[in-house]
């Protein structure tokens, strides 16, 4: 890694369809002193200086949140320069009708030599043309990939990229590296450092794609996630802003709650495979104590976004212990930005799963965010 060239590299501005990255510092930021609780940490930032000093004012809150943002960076690898992107050169491969919308198969360029494999779904005319919201949708760990969100599963709960279609959502649904049209996808030969940080490309240029359209509002574009789906749209939207509501179920815990494992360095080698983080194996020797970030700094990155986690009480990868903390954390946070009814969590008694009656409230915690009237569906052709 040269932090020389990446100091060059992400030193101008890189502004995009809306969305600025904004230069990342690759100083050693450490973990904030002890003489602050857990409850204080994530409004602790490390100044020029190397101090640590407590966020008072929004612009030393922007400089810990690109701490935070370079942290998962050293965990995930460099986002790659967004400034010059090729066209999208969208292929529609087939359609099909059904209830409410037109579903498309297609794919795009999401840089030289890579193809993105997804379905968009284009909710049916009614009423007076009008611009719609639109939502990236993360299937879980489905060999099904994208497919698994269609109502093609045998389990009735994955359906949510249809469903949200059903209520009027422009949606896009991407194949994760290794799944579904991507089974075959080479980790090895890529130009990423980890599965997860090619997911996040893949998933901005889905919002490229998205907001490109005549028929959605750039204003009011959302990502929601189920599993695997669910720590990507974490990922996604901490870095890209143009998200404005995020909803992720069964995505996430602490890191020393993953697996019920607290303490315990041996469970998270799942975390460390190609198709995540390789370096939380080869630079962190899978020791949560010396990750560079975690999930409630990420969800402390979306502030004051509305989030919304699904998060059960029987939830055996997820614990639910490492939830409750980490949202206790996060939420100093969105009380900084007088937000703190836009953080919610649902605790279910249900083990790895969307179930319907949280899902519905996950539906109407973003319609209310993107200001959507599901009942009320016009579109813009």
């Amino acid at each position: 890694m040269n932090l020389d060239n990446f100091t060059k590299k992400f030193s101008k501005a890189l502004l995009l369809a809306g969305f600025a990255v904004i230069s990342l510092s690759i100083s050693a930021f450490g973990n904030p002193s002890k003489e602050y609780s857990d409850s204080l940490k994530l409004l602790v930032y490390k100044t020029n200086f190397g101090k640590n000093k407590r966020v008072k004012t929004l612009a030393e809150w922007k400089m810990k949140r690109l701490q935070i943002l370079d942290g998962m960076q050293k965990a995930m690898g460099l986002l790659p320069d967004r400034t010059k992107l090729p066209a999208l050169n969208i292929n529609i491969l087939d359609s099909i009708k059904e209830e409410g919308y037109t579903r498309y198969a297609i794919n795009f360029t999401v840089e030289q030599n890579e193809l993105l494999p997804a379905y968009l779904y284009v909710p049916l005319p009614k009423g007076i043309p009008k611009k719609l919201p639109a939502m990236l949708v993360l299937h879980e760990t489905d060999p099904l990939g994208k497919k698994a969100l269609s109502g093609i599963s045998s389990s009735p709960n994955k359906a949510y990229a249809k469903e949200l279609a059903q209520r009027g959502y422009v949606v896009i649904a991407p194949d994760y590296p290794g799944f579904g049209d991507m089974e075959d996808y080479n980790f090895e030969t890529d130009r990423y450092q980890s599965g997860t940080m090619k997911a996040i490309f893949n998933h901005m240029r889905c919002i490229d794609l998205l907001q490109a359209r005549k028929d959605v509002d750039p204003k009011r574009t959302g990502v929601l996630g189920h599993s695997l789906g669910g720590h990507n749209a974490l990922f996604v939207a901490a870095f890209d802003t143009r998200i404005k509501v995020i909803v992720s179920s069964c995505g996430w815990t602490l890191f020393d709650y993953y697996n019920k494992g607290k303490q315990n360095t041996n469970t998270l080698g799942p975390w460390a495979q190609e198709v995540y983080m390789p370096f939380i194996r080869d630079k962190y020797n899978l020791d949560a104590s010396k990750l560079p970030f975690d999930f409630d700094e990420i969800i402390a990155a979306l502030a004051p976004r509305p989030f919304f986690s699904n998060s059960p009480l029987n939830d055996a990868n997820f614990d639910v212990n490492g939830v409750k903390k980490g949202i206790a954390n996060a939420s100093s946070v969105y009380r900084f930005f007088n937000a703190a009814q836009n953080l919610q969590v649902r605790h279910p008694g249900s083990g790895h799963d969307f179930i319907p009656e949280v899902r519905l409230e996950a539906y109407q915690f973003i319609d209310k965010a993107l200001k959507h009237s599901p009942n009320a569906v016009k579109l813009l052709y």
